[in-house]
């Protein structure tokens, strides 16, 4: 069991992405990952529920009750580290925090983003806001991206992204759904695991992955 790498999920709401890393655990699809916290940057969100029905050990780490992002970043990081967790998941988690962070786990945190960066990221790009600005632009074709998170928004090395069709009749909220199920709730585990598994090296901002791709 040494062997195991301890994954930690950072929530902000519903946990969607969380519930898709935990049905991937179960398949055995997350390699020598396992999912031994999620903390929450709110109390009573659904994403607290998700990791109770799955046995997961939460915290809630409350925005709200700290001064500063100085402050809460490091009471998360301090977290982090006594948990003794190998890699971090930014699931939907949508709390700003500071390098404290990166800088104890440095490229050791994932995030997905629902577009294919570099289009539609940085700040403000986030939730319907990201499916708002695609349909605007009119694009074709938008997706997910799993990428390694650096103190720039949305700028860290990308792992892994899937591109998913966009349709002349879509909403926001119809395209959301759609990169959701197509995307990231399949490159997500499959980013996980790749990490988990030791098949990740980042060098100049890239990532490389070692290995046959499964």
């Amino acid at each position: 069991m040494s062997n195991v790498k301890k994954i930690a999920v950072l929530v902000s709401g519903g946990g969607t992405n969380l519930q898709a890393l935990i049905d991937a655990e179960k398949r055995g699809e997350l390699g020598q990952g396992k999912i031994s916290l999620v903390i929450a940057s709110k109390p009573g969100v659904f994403a607290l529920e998700r990791a109770a029905n799955a046995g997961i050990e939460s915290k809630v780490l409350a925005r709200k009750d700290y001064e500063s992002i100085a402050d809460y970043s490091k009471a998360l990081a301090d977290t982090l580290e006594a948990a003794g967790v190998d890699l971090v998941v930014l699931a939907g988690f949508l709390t700003i925090i500071d390098e404290q962070v990166y800088e104890k786990f440095p490229n050791r945190i994932l995030n997905v983003h629902p577009a294919l960066i570099p289009s539609f990221c940085g700040k403000g790009f986030y939730g319907l806001y990201v499916h708002e600005a695609a349909l605007e632009k009119g694009v074709k074709v938008s997706g997910a991206t799993v990428h390694i998170v650096t103190p720039e928004c949305d700028a860290g090395p990308i792992v892994l992204q899937k591109a998913v069709e966009v349709k002349e009749d879509d909403t926001p909220e119809t395209l959301q759904r759609r990169i959701m199920e197509e995307a990231e709730w399949k490159i997500l585990p499959e980013a996980v695991k790749l990490f988990c598994d030791g098949r990740i090296t980042v060098e100049n901002n890239k990532v490389y992955v070692k290995g046959e791709k499964v």
